[in-house]
């Protein structure tokens, strides 16, 4: 009866000191959380809620004496997975993104700097790891080649951007990779010599553009031979 007591004891002591050792880890690890250092700057591991709401996190990620580093993570209202990622390299200007769907796939991913898209972005079919798209930019504008691809990996589209306008070469394709459209742009508009084909590859209309305008002399075909032409000379 006594060594039963005792165990009792000793089962409820054990008991006890082991609630307040798990009370006391969380307490110290709350106590962690969200901190400033002597500076009043946000320092160490930090979680940011909507409306004060702790089940409704918007954002958790680490702060060295204020500035973010590593891996950054957020979120939406009432959503358990991030729906973006920010990835802060120390010595580096340049923030690497990625935006996500919840089944953790990539949408997009690129770099920012300054809240602003620089380099080049890459955007990725729903729920595959096909590309869909590859932009470049230059202050958050669209500044180099853009290229679109089909589902299959074929080419869609290709152009070229200055500072956020088309520039030169855009060239549109077939799903099966044969030339539909071929034109040419100055500062954002038309201008210059324009071609459009048919499924086949067979030209149906050519002409030239002048700032978005039809301009001068456009033939236009049928089974390969010259139906019709139309000056627009005086437009």
């Amino acid at each position: 009866m006594k060594y039963s007591l005792n165990l009792n004891s000793f089962i409820e002591n054990t008991f006890i000191l082991t609630v307040f050792v798990l009370f006391s880890i969380e307490s110290i690890a709350q106590e962690g959380l969200n901190a400033y250092d002597a500076n009043g700057k946000r320092h160490g591991s930090w979680k940011g809620y909507y409306d004060n709401d702790s089940g409704s996190l918007k954002y958790e990620g680490t702060f060295e004496h204020g500035k973010e580093t590593g891996l950054f993570k957020f979120y939406q209202p009432k959503q358990k997975n991030p729906v973006a990622t920010r990835f802060f390299r120390p010595g580096s200007d340049t923030v690497e993104v990625k935006y996500l769907a919840q089944n953790g796939k990539t949408i997009s991913e690129g770099k920012m700097m300054d809240r602003q898209r620089v380099g080049e972005w890459i955007y990725y079919h729903n729920n595959s790891d096909r590309i869909m798209m590859t932009e470049h930019y230059e202050n958050d504008s669209l500044h180099g080649p853009k290229v679109t691809y089909f589902d299959n990996g074929n080419i869609a589209e290709k152009a070229n951007y200055t500072h956020g306008k088309l520039q030169g070469e855009k060239i549109i394709y077939s799903e099966k990779g044969v030339v539909l459209e071929h034109l040419q742009y100055v500062n954002g508009e038309l201008h210059g010599p324009a071609r459009f084909y048919n499924g086949k590859g067979e030209l149906l209309t050519e002409g030239n553009y002048k700032k978005d305008r039809h301009h001068g002399i456009w033939k236009y075909y049928e089974n390969g031979k010259l139906k019709e032409e139309k000056d627009f000379s005086g437009h």
